[in-house]
């Protein structure tokens, strides 16, 4: 993976668009809904998403990802962004049907290959307040909004999630996607972009049922 160091943990944060969590029938929540992808999710640029035999549904979710380079706990808002590496785009790809009929989310969001990542970029060098998130599927886009539309800021974020757990060089935190998500089909094409910062393009294909070896770094 081209994330170094390899995160100990992946956080991404749940319905923190107001328009995408009224999309799937929810309200904002009224503080982060956290939750964790384990790091055997991660996906190079161009390598392909596998989309697990009769999981139903699966769902592309751009999203803009932090990367933590300054550890912590309890970190205060103030101070949070000082804790920030880079920033790189993020698909969370979700098992939708699985994620309805199991009431949390782990299945659904953990299967290998279900979180493509792109090539960070220093924080220093973007501009945060003006970050969009963009997400296009076969080259048509269908997913668009701005970071100042998220209910929670990254600052904020922070702070929550380090209330909870140490935060550690390398770890990533996903900061939600905004309305649009939808249905990924074998030979599609995904594509999530921040602009001035990069993509993360992946296509998609059927997992194999066979066995596959593992190899350091992802598949």
């Amino acid at each position: 993976m081209s994330l170094s160091p390899r995160p100990s943990k992946i956080v991404c944060v749940g319905r923190n668009y107001p328009a995408h969590a009224r999309e799937l029938g929810n309200e904002p929540p009224a503080e982060p809904l956290i939750f964790l992808k384990p790091p055997s999710a991660l996906l190079d640029d161009g390598e392909t998403i596998l989309l697990p035999t009769g999981a139903g549904r699966v769902d592309y979710e751009g999203e803009i990802g932090v990367i933590i380079g300054l550890g912590g706990r309890h970190i205060r808002e103030s101070e949070a962004l000082s804790h920030v590496a880079a920033i790189v785009p993020v698909n969370d790809v979700t098992a939708r049907d699985l994620q309805k009929s199991d009431g949390q989310w782990t299945r659904a969001k953990g299967f290998d290959t279900f979180c493509p990542v792109g090539e960070p970029v220093a924080l220093e060098d973007v501009s945060l307040d003006s970050l969009r998130i963009e997400t296009r599927l076969n080259g048509e886009l269908v997913q668009e909004a701005a970071l100042a539309d998220a209910i929670f800021s990254v600052a904020y974020l922070i702070h929550f999630i380090s209330r909870v757990m140490t935060l550690e060089p390398g770890d990533l935190i996903a900061t939600g996607t905004p309305h649009g998500v939808g249905a990924i089909l074998p030979w599609d094409e995904v594509e999530v972009t921040i602009p001035g910062v990069g993509s993360v393009r992946n296509p998609a294909r059927t997992a194999p049922d066979a066995p596959w070896p593992y190899t350091m770094g992802g598949l």
